[in-house]
């Protein structure tokens, strides 16, 4: 496989080579790399090495990105640069690289846009620095993964591999963070090695998506499914005359209704990746029907605990060659596919009883009732149970005839077929759709929420 991302660092991009737009600017090879050349020496004289890297916009983030790690910094990606976030990362990092101050502590080095450069040269580097991640969605303590350039390099070969046949010519546009893996990869790694622009801003509503799909011919999209299930009530459920040429979601689960939903404005079904900020992209999919099987990538190697039936994984992505287990539980079929059957981990006691949220979840979801389903354990309630549960066409249809009671008995009658009684959810909530963050993870501060009046 190509050191795709490794070459283009290397060499940089050639001089008419449009790295970034908007719907006002653009930014072409030869102003990217004057941009870069800049910071680079900056960063160069500065004795810290752990550098914070933050902006809003995804040109002047790939600009320090790209400078820090030809100076050789150990890159710091926060999450989010709320002050909460900050205070719990402070000790992670020396100096902050951003579009705008956050911590007057740090040495500082301010991200902007300086069109009146001198040119000069892409800089050239024998070493080049490492990220430091954070998983985000979780309640707790941020977990630090680290990434050097062969393992995001070997990702960014691998999904050029897969998918570069789908994209003749493409922009890419994404409603998802840069800050975090995901759009870490596939809105500015991947298309700066492979020569495609990118929008610079984060698209946040659809009406903006819809601009770009009728401006530009060719478009790939990177979203999540926390707005992928809201976009075709947005688009009124109506076929789109302009369509992305390729639509790709991550971040957590997409229900088969909304894949189904996005493939009838669009036109085709969006592709799902299966991973994490550990272990990268694992594996992906098309729901031409429910619980469709996972594709394993290629020079990837799964297999499955014997005793719990847990996927281990080996990757160029990780640090080593081991095998890694990873709390997923899967089904292993051929030609290295698999389906995924719950989560293991998210183990709770309730009436002193140990109980999988993830294996409930995924019995709730079984039901022809049920599109998602979230459980968190409610702390006001004395270790409750709370149920929430977005609705399938079919479920909304009952819940309007019968009502929420008819709906309740009818969950814990299908819960009654593998769990006690005493492990039941006591509370149950029917929102529209399930609280989660911009990268489609849920967010159980917010699931508890929903409970507090009644």
């Amino acid at each position: 496989m190509t050191q795709l991302l490794k070459n283009w660092l290397i060499q940089g991009p050639f001089a008419q080579q449009l790295i970034s737009f908007n719907h006002h600017d653009i930014v072409t090879g030869v102003l990217f790399t004057n941009q870069v050349a800049h910071f680079y020496e900056q960063l160069r004289q500065t004795p810290e090495q752990k550098w914070l890297l933050a902006s809003d916009t995804s040109d002047l983030f790939a600009v320090g990105l790209c400078a820090a790690l030809l100076a050789g910094k150990e890159i710091i990606l926060p999450p989010n640069t709320q002050t909460g976030t900050l205070s719990e990362l402070t000790h992670q990092f020396e100096g902050i690289l951003s579009d705008k101050p956050l911590c007057e502590s740090h040495a500082f080095i301010l991200l902007n846009k300086e069109l009146s450069l001198p040119t000069k040269p892409w800089p050239k580097s024998d070493t080049f620095g490492e990220l430091l991640l954070f998983t985000s969605g979780s309640s707790g303590e941020p977990k630090a993964i680290g990434k050097s350039l062969r393992q995001l390099d070997a990702e960014v070969s691998v999904l050029e591999h897969t998918f570069a046949e789908h994209l003749p010519h493409c922009s890419v546009v994404s409603t998802v963070s840069h800050q975090h893996i995901y759009g870490l990869l596939f809105k500015i790694l991947w298309p700066l090695a492979a020569s495609r622009p990118f929008l610079s801003e984060q698209i946040e509503y659809p009406e903006t998506l819809s601009y770009y799909t009728a401006l530009l011919p060719n478009l790939c999209l990177i979203s999540s499914p926390a707005q992928l299930s809201r976009l075709p009530k947005a688009l009124e459920h109506e076929r789109q005359l302009r369509s992305p040429s390729l639509v790709f979601s991550s971040g957590g689960p997409l229900s088969f209704t909304a894949a189904q939903g996005v493939a009838q404005c669009y036109g085709h079904l969006p592709i799902e990746i299966f991973g994490s900020t550990e272990t990268g992209g694992i594996a992906y999919r098309r729901q031409h029907e429910a619980d469709e099987l996972w594709q394993v990538f290629e020079q990837i190697t799964i297999d499955q605990d014997a005793d719990d039936g847990a996927l281990l994984l080996k990757s160029p992505y990780l640090a080593d060659d081991q095998w890694l287990r990873c709390e997923d539980k899967i089904e292993p079929t051929t030609n290295g596919q698999f389906r995924l059957k719950g989560r293991l981990d998210r183990i709770v006691k309730i009436e002193e009883k140990r109980l999988s949220l993830a294996q409930m979840e995924t019995l709730l979801c079984s039901h022809a009732y049920v599109e998602q389903a979230a459980l968190v354990v409610l702390p006001q309630f004395k270790s409750q149970l709370g149920a929430v549960i977005t609705l399938s066409p079919l479920g909304r249809s009952v819940h309007q005839e019968q009502g929420k009671l008819s709906i309740n008995n009818a969950l814990k009658a299908h819960l009654l077929t593998q769990f006690e009684r005493v492990t039941l959810p006591r509370r149950w909530r029917y929102p529209d759709i399930l609280p989660l963050n911009t990268q489609g993870k849920r967010v159980a501060a917010q699931l508890v929420e929903l409970f507090d009046h009644d």
